[in-house]
């Protein structure tokens, strides 16, 4: 599957927010479940670091999100829920790290993400393709607190 990266809209974002549901535990991905988190994605003035992700079909297939925290790129992302756990994820994550790299023209030696840890599927793709767990911690998110895990990926540059 070819990935074409566009700046987030308010249509890309308005789907993604409203009209994407996971099913069974993760829904918690849903993002009308946490107004804190929706309020900040359909908001305009975030969507500079956040691009929809359409494929050579023009369908809105999924999104990134890069920001940085001490110069260090860290990357969020989500894929429509139907195309999730069809063998699309490590191709997915893969072609937004060469994104994120190639657009902030970006040099350190690694990148780093954050993952629920109950997501047990997610955390055994992001290894098979080079990250490793580098810490635990609790966060607020859906009206409660869980418990996620900072992953890091080095960099190969040549």
């Amino acid at each position: 599957m070819k990935y074409n990266f566009r700046k987030m809209n308010e249509s890309y974002a308005d789907e993604i927010a409203y009209k994407w549901k996971y099913k069974g535990k993760y829904s918690f991905y849903d993002m009308t479940d946490d107004p804190e988190d929706l309020e900040e994605f359909i908001n305009p003035n975030n969507w500079e670091n956040k691009f929809a992700v359409i494929n050579e079909d023009n369908e809105l297939i999924g999104f990134y999100s890069y920001y940085f925290k001490d110069e260090v790129m860290w990357i969020g992302f989500g894929l429509r829920p139907d195309l999730t756990g069809k063998g699309l994820g490590a191709s997915f994550v893969k072609a937004g790290i060469e994104y994120g790299l190639y657009n902030f023209s970006y040099s350190k030696d690694h990148i780093m993400l954050a993952v629920a840890k109950f997501n047990k599927r997610a955390i055994k793709l992001y290894k098979k393709i080079g990250f490793e767990t580098t810490k635990e911690y609790d966060q607020k998110t859906n009206g409660g607190i869980y418990r996620f895990v900072a992953m890091k990926k080095r960099l190969n540059f040549y």
